[in-house]
């Protein structure tokens, strides 16, 4: 569970009941789940380092330090051994610090040079069936980049026509892998066609910032928004 103190929760989904509850010293931003051992989990926040808890001992088990300030994203690759982290540098001679692959295992960098435009990335989102991975930037665009090394951006394709603006705005790929989905500090939802970048549809969701779009895992045609004073909505 994500909150701004430096407490990280982890609750049973089935009942809500606090399963696990520990000392992260620093405000934690960002907590994610190792996908192929769910007691294992990554956090970050407004710090150089981004621990690896193990909830079974509530001990850190590893810690990846880099020469930033504030982690904002997390996100596993296909299988655990690698992971991405956003950051919050943006300088001039930052391009090898806005985003981070590491290798779990070890706690070493696999590439820092993946993204080498000046804009900080909010959001990261792993294609489900291919070997691809999104970033959402402040530069008002989402791009697209392998998710094997050394995790090369698609020049050639990147999904355009949505404000971020400061905005930690979310993006969202369908089960089925053929639309990207993201929100905008205009208050739209957008929908793109993932293989050829083409905006495909978008709409007013809110009065507020969109921060959020989700696609349901079983029926296409169902999405959910969120924005920035907390609203939630479904839609058909």
């Amino acid at each position: 569970m994500e909150n701004i103190s430096k407490l990280i929760l982890a609750l049973f989904s089935s009942t809500g009941q606090q399963a696990v509850k520990v000392d992260n010293q620093f405000k934690v931003m960002c907590v994610v789940l190792h996908p192929d051992s769910p007691d294992v989990f990554l956090c970050g926040g407004y710090s150089s380092v981004v621990k690896a808890w193990d909830s079974r001992c509530c001990k850190v088990v590893k810690v990846y330090k880099a020469g930033i300030q504030q982690t904002l994203k997390i996100l596993f690759l296909r299988g655990g051994q690698d992971f991405i982290t956003s950051t919050d540098c943006v300088s001039r001679d930052s391009a090898d610090r806005t985003l981070i692959a590491w290798d779990f295992q070890t706690t070493a960098k696999v590439s820092n040079q993946i993204y080498h435009e000046r804009y900080t990335c909010p959001s990261l989102a792993l294609h489900p069936q291919e070997e691809s991975f999104v970033a959402q930037t402040n530069g008002n665009y989402i791009a697209l980049f392998s998710s094997q090394k050394p995790y090369r951006m698609n020049k050639r394709r990147r999904f355009e026509g949505h404000k971020v603006e400061g905005f930690a705005v979310q993006s969202d790929i369908s089960p089925d892998g053929t639309i990207l989905a993201s929100g905008s500090s205009t208050g739209f939802a957008h929908f793109y066609d993932f293989h050829n970048a083409r905006m495909l549809h978008s709409f007013q969701a809110h009065s507020q910032p969109c921060l959020g779009v989700s696609q349901h895992p079983i029926l296409p045609t169902t999405v959910v928004t969120c924005d920035w004073a907390g609203e939630i909505k479904i839609w058909h």
